[in-house]
């Protein structure tokens, strides 16, 4: 049995365009978050992730030098997360097999806890991401002057990069959740939308205050769920996917630190591609 973990791939920054969403920070101590921005004169534009939008603001609120280090922070935990993906991929020359629980004949999961998927020839560890939930500040603002019962607030949960590091070409694989917290029970499958350099995986909107019920705007994709053994789901998609980004999430969770497993769907070419002969010598000329 192979556990295959892919290596992320390394982001390229730009000098003043910033590849990947990052804080742009205010010297009143918020931030917003952006895919890049530009420093034009006394001005700063910018494109909001959250507003899919370019915007401008006054240089003389921007936090210049706290912005550039949380960029250099954020190149540092990249690094180190490249790094430990590659001692992952490593390790499964080294480690000699482990008889987990059987999935299918002759395939097995690995012992520890973690969030696998099946392919039909490969069991692949996905990767837990962390997500940033990020929240409309000028919607908060304006819920201290509104009353709660005339305001909702909004946030997303945003993931970095516009691609998943793990890529899949089967259009129905099977996920094995193995937890001993029950972790298979409560998580959902939602597709991811790009926006830019990243990834927003859902929008919320929630009454302030206890007023009102949550009213989660994210469409989980449809899943027959199966306890297999006392740590163990087995969650099967009851249609394929399409091609895309997806991740699995407890998305009934509170907090900001907010724990996704993502993956990408890759284009798989259509049976009329597949059934086209080879070109000839003449059509090659």
């Amino acid at each position: 049995m192979w556990v295959a973990v892919a290596v992320l791939a390394c982001l390229v920054c730009e000098p003043q365009a910033i590849a990947t969403s990052q804080k742009l920070y205010l010297k009143d101590g918020t931030y917003q978050l952006v895919s890049s921005y530009e420093v034009h004169g006394d001005r700063v534009r910018y494109y909001s992730v959250e507003r899919s939008a370019w915007e401008e603001i006054p240089l003389a609120l921007v936090d210049l030098q706290a912005t550039k280090r949380s960029e250099e922070q954020e190149k540092a935990a990249q690094k180190k997360q490249i790094e430990e993906g590659r001692e992952i991929e490593q390790q499964r020359f080294e480690k000699s097999p482990e008889t987990g629980f059987e999935i299918f004949p002759g395939v097995r999961l690995p012992m520890e806890d973690g969030v696998y998927v099946y392919d039909g020839l490969r069991v692949i560890r996905l990767i837990q991401s962390p997500a940033e939930l990020v929240t409309d500040k000028k919607r908060a603002a304006l819920a201290l002057a509104v009353p709660a019962h005339l305001l909702k607030s909004r946030s997303v949960a945003v993931l970095p990069g516009p691609k998943a590091a793990v890529r899949l070409q089967q259009a129905q694989p099977t996920f094995y959740v193995q937890s001993s917290n029950g972790l298979g029970a409560k998580l959902e499958l939602v597709s991811v939308k790009v926006v830019k350099e990243s990834r927003v995986v859902e929008k919320v909107e929630a009454s302030r205050a206890g007023v009102g019920k949550q009213s989660e705007l994210h469409i989980a994709v449809q899943l027959e769920r199966t306890q297999l053994a006392p740590r163990l789901y087995c969650l099967k998609l009851l249609h394929p996917l399409d091609p895309g980004e997806y991740a699995l999430g407890d998305l009934a969770q509170q907090g900001l630190n907010l724990q996704f497993w993502d993956f990408g769907l890759f284009e798989t070419p259509s049976k009329q591609e597949m059934k086209k002969p080879p070109p000839t010598d003449s059509e090659r000329q």
